[in-house]
Parts: structure tokens; sequence; C-alpha cells
């Protein structure tokens, strides 16, 4: 199994988002379907452990929330998840058990696997991040290319198009992201990575490495 792969890079049985995510061999396959999927996920959970509110919306009564969040439309938050103060979440959000999403933090078309932390100053669009992963401060997932071409996942068997204009990043689960750090349209970090902070992260990052600079990865003994 490739290391870019949906069951190689998650934990599927750590999100609702499984049965979406186990049809696509390739976890961007399924960016298009957020939305849609969570319309459909969401009618289904039990009235007793989530409020359902206005434009698709399910707030697991354990979750907390604070009241200067913004919370649009088709977006599940999970049991104990924590949204913090002016926390930003657009539209097509599933946010795991357990996750934080923190101050200022903008999310747009994503799935946060449980546990997942964004808790400072993020910018997650058009991306999926694994059990336990967790971004530093101001560090974010930028999802459009500057030319406004069509993505590819940059892989070291070659180039994989992926037919998408919008695609962030793919973090597998315990990915570390340091602080201030970017990661260029069509990311793919394998799971237990460690990203130094303030770092320009471009193509396919391999699994329980340590990534420095662009040409210095270095693997976690």
């Amino acid at each position: 199994m490739k290391d870019w792969m949906t069951k190689a890079l998650y934990t599927l049985d750590e999100t609702l988002a499984k049965p979406l995510l186990e049809q696509y061999e390739f976890p961007w396959e399924a960016l298009p379907h957020i939305g849609a999927f969570i319309e459909k996920l969401g009618a289904g959970l039990s009235e007793e452990e989530y409020e359902a509110r206005e434009n698709h919306v399910w707030i697991a009564r354990t979750a907390k929330v604070a009241p200067t969040a913004f919370i649009g439309s088709h977006v599940i938050i999970g049991k104990n998840a924590e949204i913090r103060h002016c926390a930003f979440i657009r539209a097509n959000a599933l946010v795991g058990e357990g996750a934080v999403v923190g101050n200022s933090t903008e999310l747009k078309n994503v799935i946060l696997f449980n546990g997942v932390q964004v808790p400072h100053y993020n910018y997650v669009g058009d991306s999926i991040l694994g059990y336990k992963a967790h971004m530093g401060a101001g560090s974010i997932t930028s999802n459009v290319k500057s030319d406004k071409t069509l993505t590819v996942v940059k892989t070291p068997e070659g180039e994989i198009p992926t037919g998408l204009k919008k695609f962030g990043a793919m973090l597998g689960d315990h990915v570390e992201v340091g602080c201030g750090t970017v990661l260029n349209p069509a990311s793919v970090v394998g799971r237990e990575s460690n990203i130094y902070p303030l770092s320009m992260v471009r193509g396919f990052v391999p699994p329980c490495s340590i990534y420095k600079k662009q040409g210095e990865v270095a693997k976690k003994h």
C-alpha cells in the first residue's frame, strides 16, 4: 500500500466520515463530496446526543462552543469538541470528537478526525487532518495554486493529477505541523511526521519523518 493512500494515512475508525473515505483510494477524492455527506449523516444522528440547528448543522450536546464562534452550513461538531472564541467555521466541516478549533481559526470543506487540534490562528481549507494531528499557531493550508491551474500530488513515483482546483493538505494520523508553516496546495504528509516551524511544504512527506526544509527530510529513529 502506498503511503499517500487513504488507508495508509488514516485510522478510519477515528472519524464519522469513515463511510465516505473508505470509498476512495486517495483521500482527496472525497473533498467534493463532504457537504453532501454531512447533510446525509447529520439527518441520522441521535437527537439525544446532537442538537440540530438551521442550515444542516448538528452540534454534540457535550461539545463546548463559544458564543462568539461562527458556524455556517453543513457542519457536524463531535462529542466533547471545543470550538473557541471567534472560530470561523464557514461550511462543509466535520469536526471530530475531542477536537479543538481555536481562536480565529477558519475551516472550510474539511474533515478533522477525532482529537485534531487547530487551536491558534489557523486556516484549514479543502483538507483532511488525521487522528490527533496538530497544527501549530499560525500554520495554514494554501488551497489554490497562484496560477489557478488544477492541483497534482507529487510523489516519489510521479505526479498524480487530482482534477481539483482547490486542495489544501492531507495530514496523516499524529502529524505535527510547526508554527508559521505553509502547507502548499496538494501537500500530503505521511502519518507520525513532524514539520519544522516556518516551513514551506510541497508535495509528499514520507511517514515517520522530520521535515526540516525542502530537500532535507530525515527519518525518525
